[in-house]
Formats: structure tokens, C-alpha cells, sequence
């Protein structure tokens, strides 16, 4: 089955994918960090048996992993195409993983919380991932009774998270807007309405791709919808206004504007060797092309996927073998001359 970030997006948004985690515990054993070994494995042994059933619920195929049953490429791969976060896949108590077949849906079980719900989706649809994570949410609390008060909500291992437990994001490229002087203002502005912007993919302070995630800074205080509007209205205004960067930029040098695309899509479909940056900047200069019709492909493609999958360890998972840089480079830039679309002329 083909994972959700390889399905064809809107093809003219700036708007990559949304997704709502919903944090919860149970209310019969301590937080995480304050749990024994023993209440660890038993935890997730009767949490994975209550919720074996659960793809009846909409006939989603599930599969169940114990953390530590997973090589550590596979872990670093999952993290890449954003299935578990860092500290998920750092955890030494037992712990455990269930992951619809699509990857559009996965519950950690005995992470930072006893249990995270997270929904994924391609495009500006936050209310369509909250609609799922609830229903998966209901089911759940219908076998395991949570930790809740009536004052301040579910409660969470961390405070930031007590309240609904709600974290809503939009992935957004923004590759005209980051590169203006005036960004860093911009983001701290868009804090100032309750929401956070950071680069996805990169290393140091560098953001490779263009690529940036916003999300709600609280979680107390906001009802789901209101957190949820709070996300997709700021999402909203930033490609507003990266639309208009693009069209002025198009408009002002259009020769240029689409030189640079040409460019790059000439050397993904022709180069031997390409290092993660280099692939992720071409591949959103690619992504700008497509969103303005300055490239029209034979058919829907997901450039998103190609960024996900030119990943190192989503390279070395396909390689079934170790690769040095070199050879990684060569694998990424033969990765995609095999898979990004055709352009018609």
C-alpha cells in the first residue's frame, strides 16, 4: 500500500500536510518517568491487547512493534517520515508502536505519555485529522479510563500538554517568505497569536527545503476547535502571503523565476551524486514550478514524497546494505531520477 506523503497533494498550495497528536494516560499506573520496568512492559502488554481490535473501527490495517524489537535504522527512518518523534524512539523502558499500513495513523504507547494519537494528511485539513484522532480517542477511553480533572483536563507528563492534550500543526513552503530579512519578526509575531513556527528538516539553524511546521503553543484554556482554527488561520496567512512573494517574483523576473526551476529539476533528473541539502533545495525549487504551472508533470506527484523518501535512512533501509556518503549520495540522486515525474513541454 502506498504511504500517505507519496499521494498526490493540492497541486497549486504551499500547504504540504497537516497533523493532530493527541497525548493521553491512563489513570491506573503513574507518568512514564515514574514508572518500574515491570510497569512499563505491563502497560504496553495490556494496552496492545486492548487495542487489537481497533481497526474495526474503520477497516485501517495495524501493525504492533515493541520498541526494542527495532533496529535502529528503522527507528531513525520513522522519524524521517515523521511517524515517532526523537524522544519516542530514545526511550529504554519497554514501549510500543501501533502504525496503520499507510503510516497515515500511529500510537505510541508508553512514550513521553502512556499513549499518543497521531493523525496525518495531506493539505490544509487539521479538522478532518482532529475528526479521526477523536473517534480513535473514544474507542480507546471506552478500555482504559484516563487521568482528567475537571478543572484542568487531561493531564499530561508535561504541563504544556495538560488541557486538551492537543498539539495541531501545518506543514508549509515557504521557500520566498524564509529568505526575506523580515522572517524572524514574522514568526515571532505569528507567537504572539498562540502559535509556534519551526523549520522541519535540516541541521544546526539551517532549514533544508523550506519547509516549516506551525503548531498551537497552548493547550489549556482553548476548546480543540478554537486551537485548531488558531493553527489553519495562521497557516492560511502564510501562504497568502508566500502566493504573493511568488507571483510578484514571476511577474518581476519571469525568465529568472523559471530558469531556476528548470535548473533544478535538470540537475534531479540528470545528477550522479547529491548531497541531502543540495536534493531538498532543488526538490522545493521543483515544488515552487509545480505550485505555479511553471512545470506541468504527466500526471499528480507528490514532491513531498520525494523529499521524505531521499531521507538517509529511508536510502539505507532501501539499500539493505551499508553505504558510505558517497555511495548514499549516489543512491539519492538515483532515487530520484527514478521517480520524479515527466514534464511536458
Amino acid at each position: 500500500m502506498a504511504k500517505w506523503y507519496e499521494m498526490p497533494g493540492e497541486p497549486a498550495s504551499n500547504v504540504i500536510y497537516s497533523r493532530i497528536r493527541l497525548a493521553r494516560n491512563w489513570r491506573d499506573y503513574p507518568f512514564p518517568e515514574k514508572m518500574t520496568a515491570e510497569q512499563c512492559k505491563e502497560l504496553v502488554d495490556r494496552l496492545g491487547a486492548g487495542l487489537r481490535g481497533i481497526g474495526a473501527l474503520d477497516g485501517t490495517k495495524y501493525r504492533f512493534a515493541w520498541l526494542d524489537g527495532m533496529a535502529e535504522l528503522e527507528k531513525t527512518a520513522l522519524i524521517e517520515r515523521r511517524a515517532i518523534n526523537r524522544s519516542f524512539s530514545k526511550k529504554k523502558e519497554a514501549a510500543g508502536l501501533i502504525l496503520s499500513e499507510d503510516e497515515r495513523v500511529s500510537i505510541a504507547l508508553n512514550g513521553d505519555d502512556h499513549i499518543r494519537i497521531q493523525i496525518m494528511e495531506k493539505g490544509l485539513n487539521p479538522l478532518s485529522c482532529y475528526e479521526r484522532a477523536d473517534a480513535l480517542d473514544d474507542y480507546i477511553s471506552d478500555r482504559f479510563a484516563y487521568s482528567f480533572d475537571e478543572k484542568y483536563g487531561y493531564l499530561t507528563a508535561f504541563p504544556t500538554n495538560v488541557g486538551t492534550g492537543l498539539r495541531a500543526s501545518v506543514i508549509v513552503h515557504l521557500p520566498f517568505l524564509s529568505r526575506r530579512k523580515n522572517f524572524p519578526s514574522l514568526v515571532a509575531d505569528m507567537g504572539r497569536f498562540g502559535t509556534l513556527i519551526r523549520g522541519v528538516y535540516g541541521e544546526g539553524g539551517e532549514n533544508f527545503g523550506s519547509l516549516y511546521q506551525v503548531s498551537n503553543q497552548k493547550t489549556l484554556g482553548q476548546t480543540e476547535q478554537e486551537i485548531i482554527e488558531i493553527v489553519k488561520k495562521t497557516a492560511v496567512e502564510l501562504d497568502n502571503q508566500e502566493r504573493r512573494l511568488q507571483k510578484e517574483a514571476q511577474e518581476a523576473r519571469p525568465l529568472a523565476h523559471a530558469d531556476e526551476v528548470y535548473k533544478s529539476y535538470g540537475i534531479l533528473k540528470y545528477a550522479r551524486r547529491l548531497t541531502r541539502k543540495d536534493a531538498m533545495e532543488f526538490l522545493s525549487h521543483v515544488m515552487t514550478g509545480v505550485v505555479n504551472g511553471i512545470l506541468k508533470t504527466d500526471g499528480a506527484c507528490s514532491i513531498y514524497g520525494l523529499m521524505v523518501g531521499i531521507q538517509p535512512a529511508n536510502l539505507l533501509s532501501m539499500a539493505e546494505k551499508p553505504l558510505n556518503k558517497e555511495e548514499l549520495d549516489a543512491a539519492r540522486a538515483d532515487f530520484l531520477r527514478a521517480r520524479l515525474p515527466k514534464i511536458r513541454q
